[in-house]
């Protein structure tokens, strides 16, 4: 008998394939995130999850299945599961670290370039039929070419983000606990100095207790009126209210965001704003790397199950 897995949320078709040639696959059957009742009633048999940020794997649910041996992460993020208590419970905590550095640092580009060029605002003003001849002080945005790129959190997406700042001849500072050996010229510099001195600041740190509002009211002071803020990393890292006075104010130029504070919540007063561009969470939103997730997040599983170390563990006993 092959053992239950319980996929939270549809995922793409040939990672949903591989998990059928091992498992007895249960799949959300509902166009959104499962309840705690909801997933409580599916897992007391489950040997094995593959759960989304939005689920909340929390002590209860993980008490909810006693045969459970792998909770794999179909994300980088997994502060969404009580990680402590599942190895408390000898459970693996798996994610798809690296899957998707390349595709999110790409979207992290695409948010750089539409908020120091005022892409989706120049889009909205063309086509609301104001757009009546080239003027010379139309939409005027800000150069990325020769600026300086502050990144904080200078992992694998950082790094990527990083590297394509090559071909925009752009300065770069990075913050955090020790320098690291890069591939790239880069200045490791302290959070203050970067705050004060980089043209386009974005975050990809993780989040926890350390990192959530790290860029609060006093850290939005040291920004330039020019700066500008990108966060395709985690909402909470950033105080949304905070951020909404500064932008309203005027005090930094503009900001560009992919995740929010209490997503899917969008604060009223940040939709009203048009120096900030705001996407869906689709940081790795294109066919291939959503699909390679899905692979990493079924050969987690499968290693697991098989009693071998997971690709990708995140907790250890």
């Amino acid at each position: 008998m092959k053992p239950r897995l319980v996929l939270t949320r549809a995922i793409p078709e040939a990672a949903i394939n591989k998990l059928r040639e091992y498992f007895e696959l249960w799949v959300n059957p509902y166009n959104r995130p499962m309840s705690h009742a909801e997933l409580r009633a599916e897992l007391p048999n489950a040997e094995a999850m593959i759960c989304l940020l939005t689920d909340d794997i929390n002590r209860d649910v993980i008490n909810s299945a006693p045969k459970l041996k792998v909770i794999s992460a179909y994300a980088v993020g997994y502060n969404n599961i009580d990680v402590d208590y599942a190895t408390s419970k000898y459970i693996a905590v798996c994610n798809t670290a690296g899957a998707l550095t390349e595709s999110t640092a790409d979207l992290t580009w695409a948010l750089i370039m539409a908020t120091c060029r005022r892409i989706t605002e120049s889009e909205a003003f063309l086509r609301s039929g104001k757009f009546r001849a080239w003027e010379p002080m139309l939409m005027l945005g800000q150069d990325v070419y020769n600026k300086t790129l502050g990144i904080i959190g200078m992992g694998r997406i950082g790094q990527a983000v990083a590297r394509r700042a090559s071909g925009f001849n752009m300065k770069i500072l990075y913050s955090g606990k020790s320098p690291k050996e890069l591939p790239f010229p880069a200045e490791w510099v302290s959070f203050e100095y970067l705050m004060k001195n980089a043209d386009v600041i974005s975050l990809h740190a993780p989040l926890n207790k350390d990192t959530k509002h790290l860029i609060n009211k006093a850290a939005i002071a040291m920004m330039k009126p020019s700066s500008v803020l990108i966060n395709t990393a985690r909402g909470a890292i950033v105080d949304e209210n905070e951020l909404i006075l500064a932008l309203s104010e005027k005090r930094i130029f503009a900001a560009g965001f992919d995740v929010y504070e209490h997503e899917p919540m969008i604060p009223e007063e940040l939709l009203k704003l048009d120096n900030v561009v705001l996407l869906p969470h689709i940081g790795s939103a294109s066919i291939e790397t959503r699909t390679a997730m899905g692979i990493m997040a079924a050969e987690n599983a499968i290693a697991i199950m098989e009693g071998r170390r997971a690709p990708s563990q995140v907790n250890a006993w």
